[in-house]
């Protein structure tokens, strides 16, 4: 049966290069104009507490233009008081909690929601009562959906960076750990979503596992933006979406 997946384009690293020479330019709110306009669903940003790419001030642009869009906007944030306090303030549709480590370059894995509960319940609790969508970022493992379940999120985002940079000949394994965490997943009444490192191939696989009704894509799309620009890189990737799963174009 077709389904047609939901498109989030993160615009995080449009704020890289503008913040690399500081200034205005490139702008990430007309960056998600555009991405808006070429097919997503809606716009990711990663507010970090470093702010070494989005800032408050975007946030609150671009809160104000997918308002306007009517169209989600996905904050992904740490848990801290701090990004609750900024969550809360601005109410976007949903927000992604996700792990943060100063050092790293990129989000390296999921959310350690199992032992951590305690810790991440109350923010979820919060979030869900300004009526904010709550989503856990997670590596595909049992042990973390069904603690993402128990603290009260909505909706699971499979951290799906292993899968995608495994050779191509060894990602059997990991895919079925995705497809086995999925279908746990969707038994226990969480939305599927899945995201990091996916380019056009590797999006198309891994919308064969059917519970995933989203993705999420940022660095690729930024990146062939380079060579062909911001919306001919998501009209082909939606292109690419629709084909795996049958969707009318």
């Amino acid at each position: 049966m077709s389904r047609r997946i939901r498109l989030g384009v993160n615009i995080d690293h449009v704020a890289t290069v503008r913040n690399a020479r500081g200034g205005l330019h490139p702008d990430p709110a007309r960056a998600a104009e555009v991405a808006l306009q070429a097919g997503a669903d809606g716009i990711t940003a990663h507010l970090r507490e470093d702010r070494r790419h989005i800032t408050d001030a975007d946030i609150a642009v671009l809160s104000a233009l997918c308002l306007e869009a009517d169209r989600p906007l996905n904050l992904e944030m740490a848990v801290t008081e701090e990004m609750l306090a900024i969550a809360l303030r601005h109410r976007p549709h949903a927000a992604c909690l996700v792990p943060e480590r100063r050092e790293e370059v990129t989000t390296e894995g999921g959310l350690a929601v199992a032992g951590h509960e305690a810790r991440i319940a109350p923010v979820v609790a919060r979030l869900a009562e300004a009526g904010i969508r709550v989503s856990l970022f997670i590596e595909p493992a049992p042990a973390q959906v069904a603690a993402a379940r128990a603290i009260g999120a909505q909706v699971v985002e499979f951290h799906t960076g292993r899968y995608c940079h495994l050779p191509a000949e060894a990602r059997a394994s990991e895919f079925a750990r995705l497809a086995d965490a999925a279908a746990q997943a969707e038994a226990l009444g969480l939305e599927v979503h899945a995201g990091h490192g996916l380019d056009y191939g590797t999006a198309a696989e891994v919308l064969a596992i059917p519970e995933i009704v989203e993705l999420n894509i940022g660095h690729f799309l930024i990146g062939e933006a380079v060579f062909t620009g911001l919306e001919p890189a998501i009209r082909r990737m939606r292109a690419a979406m629709d084909a795996a799963t049958g969707a009318p174009a």
